[in-house]
């Protein structure tokens, strides 16, 4: 087991790695991007990334506090759903009104991969081919696809 400290400093060496891994890549408007720490330009909605010690997600997180108004960003994503689909290459997982960890609803477009561990270092080739295609097909379709979400401004 590791210290609070050292877990800290593995996942941080991770996304330290993961950041330099993919700076190369610029934005599919061709802007220099934080990869790790992407900006929709849209309150309460995040791409995230998370890797753990069993697992890795990579996700649209809609953190609206008011429950309806989370469900219209949300139904705004399903109605671009085919486009969200092709641009990725995959399905994702959908989750109206789920929790996070400390106990807000939010709801979820995600896809998660088991058995990978961030603290061992022989996996973080497999996290970053998980994380790069899809933080990369999330850009190309936010590019495409943020204009939908003016009116919810």
């Amino acid at each position: 087991m590791y210290t609070r400290e050292q877990a800290s400093q593995l996942r941080q060496a991770f996304w330290t790695t993961f950041g330099q891994y993919i700076a190369p890549h610029l934005s599919a408007d061709g802007y220099r991007t934080n990869w790790s720490n992407y900006k929709t330009g849209l309150k309460h909605v995040y791409f995230r990334m998370r890797a753990e010690k069993k697992t890795a997600t990579i996700s649209i997180e809609l953190t609206h506090p008011d429950a309806e108004i989370q469900e219209l960003y949300f139904e705004q994503f399903e109605e671009l759903k085919t486009l969200l689909h092709e641009t990725l290459g995959e399905e994702w997982e959908w989750e109206l009104h789920g929790e996070d960890e400390e106990g807000r609803t939010i709801s979820r477009i995600y896809k998660k991969i088991s058995k990978v561990n961030v603290f061992n270092k022989e996996d973080w080739p497999e996290l970053i081919s998980f994380f790069k295609p899809r933080i990369i097909a999330l850009d190309e379709f936010w590019s495409n696809a943020k204009y939908s979400f003016d009116a919810l401004k």
